[in-house]
């Protein structure tokens, strides 16, 4: 009789070892290989269920086998495939409708990815900058960027990303970038100011700071970063690539701070698991790129739009902005009593489903990552010390108490255990020598 553990495990082992020989080693995967899943649950090769807190790195806004989904990939999949960006297909237009009522901006640029989405809207700034230029106005090609800020993998999306660790090996990256301090008002108009060389194209933000430790920006700095484009003519790009699409309980981040950006990208939850981005700008910015300016081979293609729209939709009918609001809300305060149970915990912050907690050590945070995938439960660790939490958007308070006890037991556990090997009791107890 044939063992299923031994079968999975060695089918595991095998495509571990083929991996090892054939691809580039860009990851550090986790020994896990899942075959299956439904709602906000992934199943392994051996049949056992995880509860997914990361949805993919935020990417599976319905969950896993949606039914929405599969209907509009098994639609559209027997209908067309590809056309190229040469001729119209019917959802393109229908897609960007959607977006440009949701977001208020005007026009959108498809394309595959979040990179590929923000590397648009780069050259969309150095071309507008370009045009007001030719009308008189001091705009240059510098932009600005803010610290502990990540915004893709491509050269120029690495080049306004501050962590040293995804740029420096790549360098000579794209120039002209200067970064500022995250929520320093004084350091934005410092180094807006025309007292530098080259004047300023463009002002990088992300609403939410997903990589540099789910950090939302303050109110004061990007209402500043709005007031300083607006006075030169400089455009403010807001990269909404993991808070956008209905992520923090509004369709995108900066709705909550009542500013409308130039230039926001979108890309990971649109097509709950299928790969599509988009650039959205104003028609005001739209009119520095001309046909053959820009493009895409694959992006806005027929299938990937289709699921979009019925991922929007579904969004809509099913007012799950309002269950984001509901779920993240209960999330976060619970959050906030596990803070108040353990001194380990040095933050609580985040919006709607883009959660993360701040753990006073980097150890810490990968034992207790570890810890939590040893429970079934999948959570990341970023920005060294930050567990982060990005969940379907249709995950339930059941599941939040059920992450809540395990990360409970599993911080009160490594703190007895660290106190233990110390040679002191934990923090709020006597010692007994």
């Amino acid at each position: 009789m044939s063992d299923p553990m031994q079968e999975g495990q060695l089918k595991l082992a095998s495509i571990q070892a083929a991996e090892q020989k054939l691809m580039l080693q860009t990851y550090q995967r986790i020994p896990l290989l899942f075959m299956g899943g439904s709602g906000v649950t992934l199943r392994d090769e051996q049949g056992d269920e995880y509860l997914d807190l990361l949805s993919g790195i935020g990417v599976m806004a319905l969950g896993y086998a949606h039914p929405a989904v599969d209907a509009a990939i098994a639609s559209q999949s027997k209908r067309l495939l590809h056309t190229s960006n040469l001729f119209y297909h019917e959802h393109t237009a229908e897609l960007a409708l959607r977006l440009t009522e949701m977001s208020g901006l005007d026009r959108v640029f498809f394309c595959n990815s979040g990179t590929e989405a923000w590397e648009a809207a780069l050259k969309l700034a150095r071309a507008h900058a370009g045009l007001l230029r030719a009308e008189g106005k001091r705009v240059g090609t510098r932009f600005l960027a803010v610290e502990q800020s990540f915004h893709g993998r491509t050269m120029g999306a690495v080049a306004t990303t501050h962590k040293e660790k995804y740029r420096v090996p790549f360098e000579p990256v794209m120039g002209g970038v200067e970064f500022v301090r995250f929520n320093d008002v004084a350091d934005l108009r410092a180094k807006f100011s025309e007292a530098h060389a080259e004047a300023v194209c463009g002002i990088c933000i992300e609403a939410v700071q997903g990589e540099g430790g789910v950090r939302p920006v303050s109110k004061e700095f990007i209402t500043a970063a709005r007031e300083l484009c607006d006075s030169t003519g400089a455009l403010l790009l807001a990269d909404e690539i993991q808070s956008g699409m209905g992520r923090t309980g509004e369709w995108f981040a900066y709705q909550h701070y009542g500013i409308l950006p130039d230039i926001t990208t979108v890309a990971k939850p649109m097509a709950s698991g299928l790969p599509i981005g988009a650039m959205l700008c104003t028609d005001e910015a739209a009119r520095a790129f001309t046909p053959g300016m820009h493009g895409t081979t694959f992006g806005g293609g027929p299938l990937v739009c289709a699921v979009a729209i019925a991922v929007i939709d579904t969004m809509k009918q099913t007012n799950l902005l309002t269950h984001i609001r509901d779920v993240g809300g209960y999330f976060k305060e619970r959050l906030e009593w596990l803070r108040k149970q353990h001194d380990c915990i040095t933050a609580v912050r985040g919006m709607g489903l883009m959660l993360g907690i701040e753990l006073d050590s980097e150890e810490l945070a990968k034992r207790a990552a570890a810890a939590m995938l040893d429970q079934h439960i999948i959570v990341n660790r970023t920005s060294e010390t930050v567990l982060r939490f990005l969940p379907p958007f249709i995950v339930e308070r059941t599941h939040v108490d059920r992450a809540i006890a395990a990360l409970d037991g599993i911080l009160t556990t490594l703190t007895l255990n660290s106190a233990a090997l110390a040679g002191r009791a934990p923090a709020g107890e006597n010692s007994h020598g």
